[in-house]
């Protein structure tokens, strides 16, 4: 009987999903060194943030994958 996938794996999985990109692009790099992997975690991270601030649910892919919301922290109120 088939294993069914964790809900991690099925995270893992829709990460990759919207890191396609990012992943076809790793794999034509033949020289990996320090610097392209930072380079890479810059743009697996900024590609996360701008998929977070474009949900049109905020939240969604915590829900969708049974994971908590995090609370917004509060922000500081500016000087008047």
């Amino acid at each position: 009987m088939p294993k069914r996938p964790s809900r991690i794996d099925l995270l893992e999985l829709d990460i990759d999903l919207r890191l396609a990109d990012l992943w076809r692009e790793a794999g034509e790099i033949d020289d990996w060194n320090i610097e392209v992997v930072a380079a890479f975690m810059r743009a697996a991270y900024g590609k996360g943030y701008c998929d977070a601030l474009t949900e049109d649910s905020p939240g969604s892919l915590c829900e969708e994958h049974g994971y908590r919301v995090p609370a917004r922290r509060a922000t500081a109120t500016p000087e008047a």
